[in-house]
Order: structure tokens, then C-alpha cells, then sequence
């Protein structure tokens, strides 16, 4: 059992990401103590500095909608898609990426602090994680030296490790998030998302570690 393993795969502006959280915690709270977990990040949206055209604009928009439908308790600020001449939204997610590994380079266990605040940012303040000043800002409320989180947010060796997690995914077989895979002694295997309770994920999770 010491190679168990969860690899929990996500984007911090993926909105079934969000959506996912609160049960994700759950779960996490009951796990074996003999499985370890990893996070990877799946690199969403490459940078770019390409609007967004409309009418993907109004896709996730409707996303976030039936997000709210399905998930009770999670709830969006839609101003901004509203005051998207202010967002500026843009399909750009690997600098938001990139500051988690940032923030964790500097202070690992600031990594999920600043995953929220990502989230908080985009999905609640109506900010854009896409823009490196909301970034920097997020920074510095959660106390790091704004110049510092910008030298690791802007540095080859942080783009180089989102390359490696990436590439790892990938490996793992995952194409959408969150995803969740289970590693055992012998293989990889994908574990289902359900956003309104844990104890199908952990059911899910003990069937394997028996059938392992």
C-alpha cells in the first residue's frame, strides 16, 4: 500500500473545479491514512493575449449556470461576464497556474491558500487570474513579498515544472478537470466525480484498494 496514490487534477480557473471543492475537502477528511495525495495541475488554457470571442463568453457563462443548478452552495458573480469590457476575459489559464507554483516555491503550504484566492478573484470579486496584476494582488493579501512572487511567477523554472505536471497528466490519461486517479501497485485508475457527495468517490476509491 506505501504506492497509493491520489492524483487529484485541476485548473484554478476551472469553475467544476470550484464547483468541486467543498466535497473534494470531504473526501480528503476520509481517505485511508494509507493513501497519499498529490495535486497536478492540468493547464487548462494556454497564455494568450486573445480576447475571448462571444460566444464563448456566453458557453461559460451558461456553464456557470448549470453549475449552479447542479452543485446547491456554489454560487458566481456574473458581473463579469457583464462588464466584460472591464474583465477583459481571455482563454488564458497557465498564469493563474503558474502562481500556484509560485506561491508554493515560496511557501508550500500557501499552495490551496492561493488556489482560493484564485477562485475568490474570478468566480466572487468578478477579476481576472488572467491578468498578472489580480495575481500580484492575491499575493500580497496572502503576505508574500509582491517582487519575490513575481521573480517566481515569471521564472523558466516555474513554466518548466507546469510543462512536467502537465505532460504528467496527460500521462494519466486526463483530458478534462477535476479528475481524480488512483495509483496503486499495479496500475492507474480513474476515479469518478461527484459533485454533491463523497462517499461514492471514497466507496469507489475502497473498491479498488480491495480489488488491488
Amino acid at each position: 500500500m506505501s504506492s497509493t496514490r491520489l492524483y487529484y487534477i485541476h485548473d484554478p480557473m476551472c469553475s467544476w473545479c470550484y464547483a468541486f471543492k467543498p466535497v473534494y475537502q470531504q473526501l480528503l477528511k476520509k481517505l485511508p491514512d494509507t493513501v497519499k495525495v498529490s495535486s497536478l495541475l492540468g493547464g487548462l488554457a494556454a497564455d494568450t493575449e486573445q480576447p475571448m470571442p462571444v460566444e464563448m463568453q456566453q458557453q461559460l457563462k451558461n456553464t456557470w449556470q448549470r453549475i449552479e443548478q447542479k452543485v446547491p452552495g456554489i454560487q458566481f458573480n456574473f458581473d463579469y461576464w457583464k462588464h466584460a469590457k472591464k474583465t477583459k476575459p481571455r482563454r488564458s489559464t497557465w498564469l493563474a497556474c503558474r502562481a500556484v507554483i509560485a506561491a508554493a516555491a515560496i511557501k508550500p503550504e500557501f499552495e490551496s491558500l492561493m488556489i482560493a484566492g484564485i477562485q475568490t478573484a474570478y468566480y466572487q470579486q468578478a477579476t481576472n487570474p488572467s491578468d498578472p496584476e489580480t495575481l500580484i494582488e492575491i499575493a500580497q493579501q496572502l503576505g508574500f513579498n509582491a517582487e519575490q512572487f513575481k521573480q517566481h511567477l515569471n521564472a523558466a523554472a516555474t513554466q518548466q515544472e507546469l510543462d512536467r505536471q502537465i505532460a504528467f497528466s496527460r500521462q494519466l490519461n486526463v483530458s478534462s478537470f477535476p479528475s481524480l486517479v488512483l495509483q496503486t501497485e499495479t496500475s492507474h485508475w480513474p476515479v469518478s466525480i461527484d459533485y454533491n457527495h463523497y462517499q461514492p468517490i471514497l466507496d469507489t476509491i475502497n473498491m479498488i484498494l480491495d480489488f488491488d
